[in-house]
């Protein structure tokens, strides 16, 4: 709660110097925080359903979702390969909460789901993210620490975003930066430019939240402009200069540090991790938390991922050793 009040705060400092508009910021951070709630509470009282509801409402809600769905460049439908990710993680954690293998193994058809659904609408995106928390929710079934798990997610999240960074900053070398041009688009990358340029022009402050869309040149010449730079970390740099972009570093930094922490077993921790680490990377080159469902199903997610059951959980079948909160052998 301090992180998510700290970023709350912030906003609203970084607007009143620049006469901005914080009203979005605020509307995701309340959105992370009753997602959150809603998260700990329905986990702690059905562990197996809330997930699996969640998963099936993140799926209707990924379908649903406004936004080109066909020609897919990276980022351009992030809210709904942030979707599909958050509802391949909840159905995931929810097999994994199942105490028979037969109920489990039926569980897992939401989260085989969530990857069909994108290879359906044509989320190259989704279909990779989807894959991506199938893989680490099955090699979470033989993972003995979290902690070493976790670190890596951090670390992906870390890459995806300094990659991006460079991008924006124009310091890749040609042979990359040009690759990563065509998949990313030059209109996306002109995006990054104008965002660290304002970055660059008041990395304190910066240009006050909602102000993006004003100052951009790329934004102006744009025939429908959304006013978002279309990545997460960039927008707040440029928005709300470097200490926007260390709270928006330290409230995920947080989540994984909960899910460190949680009294649930490895895999449903780890589960939910890789799910919010494909939400973070999407959002790096996207413009997913641009939409209150996602900030709100990850809330859920982590919530569903850190609550304390009231009732044993534990599958029958699951080795001792995924068990402890921490990841230690078990005896």
């Amino acid at each position: 709660m301090i992180v998510l009040a700290a970023c709350a705060a912030w906003s609203l400092v970084t607007a009143a110097a620049h006469d901005g508009r914080p009203e979005g910021m605020l509307l995701a951070v309340l959105a992370v925080a009753a997602g959150y709630a809603v998260g700990r509470i329905s986990g702690a009282l059905l562990p197996v359903a809330a997930p699996c509801a969640g998963a099936v409402a993140g799926l209707g809600l990924a379908i649903s979702t406004p936004g080109p769905q066909i020609s897919l460049q990276l980022g351009h439908t992030g809210a709904t390969a942030a979707l599909l990710a958050l509802s391949c993680g909840a159905a995931c954690c929810a097999a994994w909460a199942a105490r028979s293998s037969v109920l489990r193994f039926a569980l897992c058809l939401p989260a085989a789901g969530a990857a069909v659904t994108a290879a359906f609408l044509g989320s190259t995106t989704g279909l990779v993210t989807c894959a991506g928390v199938l893989l680490c929710s099955l090699a979470a079934a033989r993972a003995r620490r979290r902690a070493l798990g976790l670190a890596g997610f951090a670390a992906a999240a870390a890459l995806v975003t300094g990659v991006a960074w460079a991008i924006g900053e124009n310091t890749l070398p040609d042979g990359p930066a040009s690759s990563l041009e065509g998949r990313l688009t030059a209109h996306r990358v002109l995006l990054w430019q104008d965002a660290m340029r304002m970055a660059r022009a008041d990395p304190g402050l910066g240009v006050g939240p909602g102000r993006y869309g004003e100052l951009s040149p790329t934004v102006a010449r744009s025939l429908l402009p959304d006013g978002k730079p279309h990545s997460a970390p960039l927008q707040q740099a440029a928005e709300q200069g470097l200490t926007g972009v260390l709270l928006l570093a330290a409230a995920f930094c947080w989540v994984l540090y909960a899910l460190l922490r949680s009294p649930r077993a490895t895999p449903i921790a780890l589960t939910a991790g890789a799910a919010l680490t494909a939400v973070a990377a999407v959002a790096s080159v996207g413009n997913a938390l641009s939409f209150m469902t996602v900030t709100a199903g990850a809330g859920l997610l982590a919530g569903f991922a850190t609550a304390r059951p009231l009732t044993s959980e534990e599958p029958d079948d699951v080795p001792a050793t995924t068990r402890h909160s921490d990841g230690r052998p078990g005896t």
